[in-house]
């Protein structure tokens, strides 16, 4: 109503003895008559123009001033001869126009009848609380829900109330007659709770909140902070720039509550991989998490906290009460650390797995316009190093903050122990035959490993390498691949592309190896390597062998990334399982594990998950789980190896038994990294333009079948991936796919995957890349894919 005032009017406006009655912006309009007058003024109505005075951005009063121009639909009833009013009384509608009357609205003041309709209490007798808080203080909903987040005050008894200045208010305060509120002082100050009954109460001068005062911090949008499948990753100095960091971790926050994610009060799980800057990030965090309302943060001991034990804590944790909404995790997975190499955070959900989409977007939209950000600068740095609770209150002691720094390892340990036999794995690993070598590649699972692997089952700390996790994975690259894991494949006595090579002893009979967020797994046998793809089809096929899956009826489900080998495909064929080929990403297995849970559809569970980027995993948790696959092994490895006196069967035994029972899928990746982007974007769309000329073409034996690019429609919720991977197949069935990764930190990285499948027991023992040299051939002339981004040879080959 004010905006239609001339400036000073809006109190004649108000005064009830001269109107008496209001328009409710409710029209009835017969059409017939809309069109005679829209007729007689040219196809328009002759709507009044208000002129209303406004700041460019609507949540700052300080930005520049604006004037908005709009037509008052709500006078159009001057415009039509003999039009009427329908006169409602009072008691059947609550105006809410500003934020002043939605709390009014929101209060005891106000029931709820029978028919679901808000009514005022029969005690106030028709008469409505007059209420005026601050129009600065609470000019958006925002504002008020963040003043009243411990509830509304009774107004129920109130006759009038007035409310000058920033004040917290909750359920706990109970109003009588008139009372009048001032806080004259820059800060929020918290009304205690009470009864209070015509007086007035000036909290100017009482303390405030301390160390748990939010303060608003102006700030500008960065360009490109769109989460990708994994988070978002940048080099460390983009996120060391100004508000980088505080901007992502905010517009994160304004999701959640927009999405009605009750953070006020809740609890925040924070940890990392270790890297460079975790540290710091994590003090950043938490302070712009009490700021929002978060009153219990959960950290891992030093900041520790690997991905896949970060999906435990979040679903296994106990008391219910406590359990965290989400958590951040500061990881670039596998890309390397430090101050000139690469940072990330990503958000997971309540139930252990990476947002949604649905919350993704709006966390980017969100970073495309943040104005402020909500931070308590004055909160004391937070001790990680030592498990324990430290409890932080407020100078008023109306308000507390409990930070727990929880033992990194537990929470997984314990599941894991509840997934595999523990007593059988010992055993194995007691066997004088047996001896294996764990590489942590100086990345969060070191402490894991030898909570696990060492302690719990009895490896020798000493088959434990580079289990001690720094900040820039002392220089290496913790990718657990052919490649990058030199130091593991040489102890295993194999050459980077997988092959055996002559060594002076005896390599372990079992080796592996973890990413820098250890939610990634290598495997390798005596003189073996076993591909990631292999290793999803072995583990399928023995499924029984793991009480988790055996004690749930088997195993129900597999579902593989599209770019990972068929071999799985052939195993769930023959052992009757669903299965489910989906774009990369775990996100999308995660649907398939939550199918009944969470969207009412058929239970696929158990289920059993895996990707060729070196990531497998079931659905005890909602992420990839590096120590789960390195377990799935050992219990494989101690169901064929039970009885010490019979020869030990190898990885290697193992696989090649697998490839006669069910043919092999000749499988390899190319990656090219570090690609600028305008070529290859450029690349993959001269790959979409040459679809249709493919068709047909022949080369090296090979005829292209089939040309198109994978589309994904989730059965479970419906959504669509499109762009998902570029596809040529073949006529005998052999494959390949080019594909642009999302989860690189710098350039691009394009992605190439060739396939090729064989029965013939002959050939089942061939290098993969002489299995393969025809396929590859054809994949880089057909495509040109060398010529158009200037790269001759791969980065990594796996």
């Amino acid at each position: 109503g004010g905006a239609m005032c001339p400036e000073g009017g809006e109190p004649f406006f108000q005064d009830v003895t001269r109107h008496r009655f209001f328009n409710t912006n409710n029209l009835w309009v017969r059409l017939d008559i809309l069109k005679q007058v829209m007729d007689a003024n040219g196809g328009m109505m002759p709507l009044p123009m208000i002129k209303n005075s406004k700041t460019v951005n609507p949540q700052d009063s300080s930005s520049s001033p604006v004037f908005q121009l709009e037509t008052a639909m709500g006078a159009a009833v001057e415009s039509f001869t003999g039009a009427g009013a329908v006169v409602v009384p009072r008691r059947r509608f609550a105006p809410v126009k500003k934020c002043q009357d939605l709390f009014i609205l929101r209060s005891d003041a106000y029931t709820v009848n029978s028919a679901m309709i808000p009514e005022l209490d029969a005690s106030r007798n028709g008469i409505v609380p007059i209420v005026s808080l601050d129009s600065k203080k609470y000019k958006l909903v925002q504002h008020l829900e963040a003043a009243t987040a411990g509830g509304i005050p009774s107004l129920v008894q109130c006759d009038r109330l007035s409310v000058k200045g920033l004040v917290y208010m909750s359920r706990k305060n109970i109003f009588v007659g008139s009372v009048s509120i001032v806080n004259s002082s820059d800060e929020p100050k918290v009304l205690p709770a009470g009864v209070y009954h015509d007086t007035d109460i000036d909290l100017t001068d009482a303390p405030g909140l301390g160390p748990l005062r939010p303060v608003t911090e102006e700030t500008t949008p960065f360009e490109g902070q769109k989460p990708g499948t994994s988070g978002l990753r940048k080099k460390t100095a983009v996120f060391m720039d100004g508000l980088y960091l505080h901007n992502f971790v905010q517009s994160t926050f304004t999701a959640l509550r927009d999405m009605g994610i009750n953070l006020h009060g809740g609890t925040l799980l924070v940890g990392g991989d270790g890297r460079y800057y975790n540290d710091t990030a994590i003090q950043v965090i938490s302070k712009i998490a009490v700021a929002n309302g978060v009153r219990r943060i959960l950290i891992g001991k030093d900041g520790l906290l690997s991905t896949p034990a970060t999906s435990a804590v979040l679903r296994e944790r106990v008391p219910v009460w406590q359990k965290a909404f989400g958590a951040f995790i500061l990881t670039a997975s596998h890309n390397p650390g430090g101050p000139e190499e690469d940072f990330g955070i990503k958000y997971n959900a309540g139930n252990g797995g990476p947002a949604p989409e649905s919350l993704t977007g709006k966390i980017f939209e969100n970073t495309k316009k943040i104005q402020s950000i909500k931070i308590c600068s004055d909160l004391p740095e937070i001790a990680i190093g030592e498990v324990g609770v430290t409890k932080i209150e407020s100078a008023d002691g109306s308000d507390a903050v409990v930070v727990e720094v929880i033992d990194s390892v537990e929470e997984h340990k314990k599941l894991l122990e509840s997934v595999f036999d523990f007593d059988k794995i010992r055993a194995l690993v007691a066997r004088e035959d047996f001896s294996m070598v764990y590489d942590s590649m100086h990345g969060v699972q070191g402490p894991y490993a030898k909570a696990i692997l060492a302690e719990a089952l009895g490896v020798p700390m000493e088959s434990l390498i580079n289990a001690e996790p720094k900040e820039d994975f002392n220089g290496g690259h913790a990718d657990p691949n052919l490649t990058y894991a030199k130091e593991l494949i040489e102890i295993m006595g194999v050459d980077k592309s997988g092959n055996a090579v002559l060594t002076e002893e005896a390599p372990p009979c079992f080796g592996a190896a973890a990413d820098g967020d250890a939610d990634r797994n290598m495997i390798l046998g005596q003189k073996f390597f076993c591909s990631p793809s292999d290793s999803l089809a072995v583990i399928a096929a023995h499924a029984d062998v793991i009480p988790y899956f055996a004690q749930q009826g088997g195993l129900c489900s597999v579902a593989r990334s599209m770019p990972t080998s068929g071999a799985v495909d052939l195993v769930a064929k023959k052992l009757n399982l669903n299965l489910f080929e989906t774009p990369t990403g775990w996100k999308y297995f995660g649907n398939v594990m939550d199918s009944a849970v969470v969207y009412g559809k058929e239970n696929y569970g158990p289920v059993l998950c895996g990707e060729e980027s070196f990531g497998t995993g079931s659905d005890h948790i909602r992420e990839k789980d590096g120590m789960w696959a390195v377990l799935a092994w050992l219990q494989i490895l101690a169901h064929y190896n039970e009885d010490p006196a019979k020869e030990f069967v190898h990885v290697r035994d193992i696989v090649l038994e697998h490839w006669k029972k069910f043919g092999r899928n000749y499988y390899c990746r190319y990656d090219y990294e570090g690609v600028e982007k305008p070529k290859a974007e450029a690349f993959m769309d001269h790959m979409r333009a040459q679809a249709e000329s493919h068709v047909g073409l022949s080369m090296h034996g090979y005829i292209v079948a089939s040309a198109d690019e994978f589309t994904y429609c989730d059965p479970i919720d419906g959504s669509i991936a499109k762009r998902q991977g570029i596809r040529r197949l073949m006529t005998d069935g052999s494959r390949v796919v080019w594909r642009l990764s999302g989860t690189a930190g710098a350039g691009a990285t394009i992605r190439m995957y060739l396939e090729k499948y064989e029965q013939d027991a002959e050939k089942l023992e061939l290098p993969t890349a002489e299995a393969l040299k025809e396929l590859v051939d054809t994949a880089l002339e057909m495509s040109n894919l060398r010529e158009m981004i200037g790269m001759e040879n791969p980065t990594v080959i796996t």
